[in-house]
């Protein structure tokens, strides 16, 4: 039975329609593994009654020859997405107990697709996090760990912590992330797996806890690339319930994967190359340009001039946008309530926001109203969307002359817990090589390049043009062919 957690999306999907396993047998399979790693923390709550129904669904359809795309494919789903008569609660205290009456989008097209869900995954407290340590629920651990004999704890990134840490050790073949300024890409670069954030708008939003929303968006993380582009066919599509939805046919990525990139121009942004970054990152992004070279594509040095306000360009807006989105948290309509003995009605507003949200929600909200406020709107909002609107124009310019773009997708490899929760700019600055593309809203894939001299993944961001996720995920599995990345981390904790 533990050989079948070994499977990932298409071997599951594979294995049941010939019948090599039922979808029972997988669902228990992973059921057990899943109870096996609680010492990870990466579920909130286990629904293993939703992954069996689902399974013996798709065990009576393989016998009425009826399979859908994800028969038989148990997933995890991220605590953002609200799940109907489930609780969700984006890893926050002032969601605890709130059980959604409808059902996101995303994880709705996944189940109409027969996938089943183990549980919904751990987060950073309103994905306001890049180490999963602002979860009410408690931090997420990595199943990794430094080869040096210490048994240092270590994160396995944010926000979408859990979902990493749940495909990394196996307690599920493919989970659901959501992508802010990082938050898919990093989690995957730190734990060996893949993921990649779709074109802004590939994905609908409606269901899914907002965060920031002109960024937020939807994406999968599985073992390998292959298992994305199925996940991303099933989870993405328009619809009328999200005004930013792209009205547009879903492409079939998977159908059309193809690691044959030769005449592909690929471009390397001499702006990441920054100062302070481990001499580790800079030796991998070099050993893989020389495998996309090896592939047959043209290397070709670009440059993106504003990238070094992109940083804090997304520090203002993100806030702002949080700032707004999380006022709806009052305790009026759901979620917590604190009211305060002869308190009025502001007394319990302030009563229940400062004991429903954790310090870096509240940090965040705080950015956020000021850059907002009378007087600094203009200074800050304003300059923040202009020079967003120049970091689009950057890449616009750089893909007039290249296809793809390859970078490092984290400043470093996974670090311990603790060690960067007492500096929120040393914990920000996780996001100087993913925040780019996400201001941009363009699709950008994290891929699993080697490991370090400690023995901990690291991984390389392949970033294209708006709605060209078919090159990203050709060019990643041009990439993954030749990294041949199969490490796995060797305990648990």
């Amino acid at each position: 039975m533990s050989d079948l957690t070994q499977l990932g999306v298409a071997a599951i999907r594979d294995g049941v329609r010939d019948g090599a396993f039922s979808a029972r047998e997988i669902a228990e399979a992973f059921i057990a593994q899943v109870e096996k790693g609680r010492a990870l923390n990466a579920f909130v709550i286990e629904t293993p009654e939703h992954a069996l129904a689902a399974a013996d669904a798709a065990d009576a359809a393989r016998a009425a020859g009826a399979l859908k795309p994800l028969s038989g494919v148990p997933l995890g789903i991220k605590d953002l997405f609200a799940t109907k008569g489930y609780q969700t609660t984006a890893g926050s205290h002032m969601l605890e107990g709130f059980k959604p009456v409808y059902e996101s989008t995303v994880s709705g097209n996944l189940f109409a697709a027969g996938a089943g869900m183990l549980g919904k995954l751990n987060m950073d407290e309103f994905a306001m996090g890049s180490s999963n340590e602002t979860s009410f629920f408690g931090n997420v651990l990595s199943p990794w760990r430094r080869n040096d004999g210490g048994n240092a704890a270590l994160t396995p990134g944010g926000s979408s912590g859990g979902s990493a840490s749940a495909v990394a050790a196996r307690l599920a073949p493919g989970v659901t992330g959501t992508d802010t300024g990082g938050s898919i890409r990093q989690p995957a670069a730190f734990t060996g797996i893949s993921g990649i954030k779709p074109t802004y708008g590939r994905c609908s939003r409606f269901g899914m806890v907002a965060f920031a929303s002109s960024l937020d968006q939807a994406g999968p993380m599985a073992h390998d690339v292959r298992d994305c582009a199925i996940m991303l066919e099933a989870m993405a599509g328009f619809d009328p319930k999200d005004s930013t939805s792209l009205d547009l046919p879903v492409p079939n990525w998977e159908a059309n994967l193809s690691s044959d990139i030769r005449g592909k121009r690929i471009g390397i942004p001499r702006e990441y190359r920054i100062d302070g970054v481990p001499a580790e990152i800079d030796q991998v992004w070099e050993q893989g340009i020389a495998w996309m070279r090896d592939a047959g594509a043209e290397i070709v040095e670009v440059s993106l001039p504003h990238t070094r306000y992109a940083l804090p360009t997304y520090y203002i807006i993100a806030p702002a946008e949080a700032s707004s989105n999380l006022a709806r948290y009052d305790g009026v309509r759901y979620g917590q309530r604190v009211a305060p003995e002869n308190g009025n009605l502001t007394d319990m507003y302030e009563a229940t926001r400062a004991a429903g949200f954790g310090a870096e929600v509240k940090r965040r909200i705080m950015i956020g109203t000021y850059v907002l406020s009378a007087g600094f709107y203009d200074a800050y909002f304003n300059q923040a969307q202009k020079v967003r609107a120049l970091i689009a124009r950057d890449f616009e310019q750089a893909f007039d002359k290249v296809d793809l773009l390859l970078t490092p997708t984290a400043p470093s490899a996974a670090f311990g817990l603790g060690e960067k929760t007492a500096d929120p700019i040393a914990m920000y600055l996780n996001d100087v090589f993913a925040g780019p593309a996400s201001l941009a809203g363009l699709p950008a894939m994290a891929v699993p390049a080697g490991l370090d001299s400690q023995g901990l993944p690291l991984g390389l961001q392949l970033i294209g043009r708006a709605l060209d996720e078919q090159g990203v995920l050709n060019a990643a599995l041009a990439f993954e062919e030749r990294a041949g990345f199969t490490a796995r981390p060797e305990a648990w904790w």
